[in-house]
Parts: C-alpha cells; structure tokens; sequence
C-alpha cells in the first residue's frame, strides 16, 4: 500500500502528459496563469487548492484510482490526511476513535484489509 515518493507537481506533470495537454491549455482550463501552474509542476509552489483539484480530476478525466494516488500523494506530501478524506474524517469523531484504537492496538496491513474486506461485505448485504 505504500506509495512512492512522487510529488504533486511530478504527479500533475505526469498526468498532464500523459493527456497530451499543454501546460497553456491546462492552465487556461484551471483559470490559472502559465506560469503559476509551471510553478505547481516544478514544486516551486504547493498543490492546488480543493476546489481546482477536482477541476483537474475532470479535466484530466482521471479514473477513481488516479484520483485517489493524486489525494494520497498530496496528504503525504503536506504531512496531512488526503484533501478529500478531511471533511469525512472530521465530521465523524467515531473515524477518530477507530484510528487511535488501531494506532494503540498497532493495527498493520492485514488487520486494515480484514476490516474493510468485513466492511464491503456488510455494506453489500444492505447491513
């Protein structure tokens, strides 16, 4: 599960590459200037605002993994949870609780697998 060390802006480079869209061109869709985005893909300034990433997602037409690698890149490059985790991270003080609780018990891979194997199980029967 862990990822690589890409940055963001690496990442973004990446993808934009990949897309066959020009720095201009993709900037222009973001309404940001050239130069501003050239900056977020050399790392000489942070990952974009919320907002502007899920323009990206739909500009770049990113699949539900990419997305999700470029969110979990991001966390791990501010040192933070991923952008799109926040709201429902905090919104659910239970969330917290269930990570203390595998922090203090040292919960690796497996046990998190078991529980989200045992969670889709569930949801899928309508529990």
């Amino acid at each position: 599960m862990k990822k690589d060390s890409m940055s963001f802006g690496e990442y973004l480079k990446r993808k934009r590459e990949e897309k066959q869209i020009s720095l201009r061109e993709l900037a222009r869709r973001l309404d940001l200037s050239a130069p501003y985005l050239s900056d977020v893909e050399n790392n000489r300034r942070g990952p974009l605002t919320e907002e502007r990433l899920i323009t990206l997602v739909r500009e770049l037409h990113l699949t539900e993994e990419e997305e999700t690698e470029m969110y979990d890149i991001i966390g791990q490059q501010r040192g933070l949870l991923p952008p799109d985790l926040n709201p429902y991270v905090s919104d659910r003080p239970y969330v917290n609780a269930a990570l203390r609780t595998a922090k203090n018990l040292e919960a690796d891979e497996e046990d998190w697998q078991m529980f989200i194997d045992e969670l889709i199980k569930r949801k899928s029967r309508g529990d």
